[in-house]
């Protein structure tokens, strides 16, 4: 089952291919958004980080990829409580093949192979999903806010607002936001929610961390949880590596993991303390103009079009 705002962006989309794109069609929508990435320095979305719950009480996950067995019922879990589609026999869930993230898979979980801290080959089961950065870069640079950080932290989508510029595939340190390039007119962005709409704010924790059997995911508001990570590191420091990804990373995330291999062996992005906002947006400010004169100039041919088409029926 698709979830309720994309299932009516599919039903628009349908009927826009019935109908065909007019040439005044694509003069309006091209016009509309220039004039709305033009007004993209007023826009900033992550107001949430700022004006919401304060970090230390903000939920988190913390993953502990020495319990991780690859089980992936996180993955299941996510998918059923987030009514994600499955749209082929390719993307069922099994043990046996890869996964990657995709707009309607939100969580994956795969072995990676690296050296543990004796030098030795080691193997350990990572999940990705979207890591809900204490300062997101994605939501930072959303011109219209359809990625907005709420005030309890998580970042979420609003589907309807969504403009398909992508500025937040670009933004992500971790690469998380997935586009679907099949839905024509109407862009579809797809990346963890953390839960927020369906059970965050009822009070339950995660899908996915409800679902692992292990205790490799682990529900609480961050303050208890970095606690908690130090705890076991110190319990055992000759076992664990002396850090947490995600504490410090780019201002800190939402999602914590502790690890006996060195995090880069497995694949984690080696980031600065620096939160990305700060980076990001001088960079991103200054497309709007860029964008708007192309629009502007693509509304021009079309009104070309349009008048010599009416001159020559």
């Amino acid at each position: 089952m698709v979830p309720l705002a994309q299932e009516e962006r599919v039903k628009s989309k349908g009927k826009a291919a019935r109908r065909g794109l007019t040439r005044r069609d694509f003069l309006a929508k091209t016009c509309l958004a220039g004039a709305v990435v033009a007004a993209a320095p007023s826009c900033r979305a992550a107001e949430g980080g700022k004006h919401g719950v304060p970090v230390g009480e903000r939920p988190a996950v913390l993953t502990d990829l020495t319990r991780c067995i690859g089980c992936r019922s996180c993955m299941r879990a996510c998918r059923d409580a987030n009514d994600l589609p499955v749209t082929g026999p390719d993307e069922s869930i099994r043990l046996t093949k890869r996964e990657e993230l995709s707009v309607f898979q939100w969580t994956a979980v795969n072995p990676e192979r690296g050296r543990d801290q004796q030098g030795h080959p080691a193997v350990r089961n990572v999940k990705r999903q979207c890591m809900h950065c204490l300062e997101p870069a994605c939501a930072s640079v959303c011109p219209v806010g359809a990625l907005h950080q709420t005030p309890q932290g998580p970042v979420i989508y609003r589907a309807e607002r969504c403009i398909g510029c992508r500025y937040c595939m670009v933004a992500c340190p971790f690469e998380v936001p997935r586009f679907d390039w099949n839905s024509g007119l109407t862009p579809v962005i797809g990346k963890c929610q953390f839960c927020a709409p369906q059970r965050l704010f009822e009070g339950l924790p995660t899908a996915c961390s409800a679902a692992c059997p292990t205790g490799a995911l682990k529900f609480g508001n961050r303050t208890g949880l970095v606690f908690e990570a130090r705890a076991r590191i110190e319990s055992r420091a000759a076992y664990y590596v002396p850090r947490i990804y995600g504490e410090e990373e780019i201002g800190g995330t939402s999602w914590l993991y502790i690890s006996d291999v060195p995090f880069e062996e497995l694949g984690f992005k080696k980031l600065g303390k620096r939160p990305l906002p700060s980076l990001t947006w001088d960079v991103v400010s200054r497309l709007p103009a860029v964008a708007l004169t192309v629009a502007v100039l693509l509304g021009l041919v079309s009104a070309g079009l349009s008048k010599k088409g009416e001159e020559h029926p």
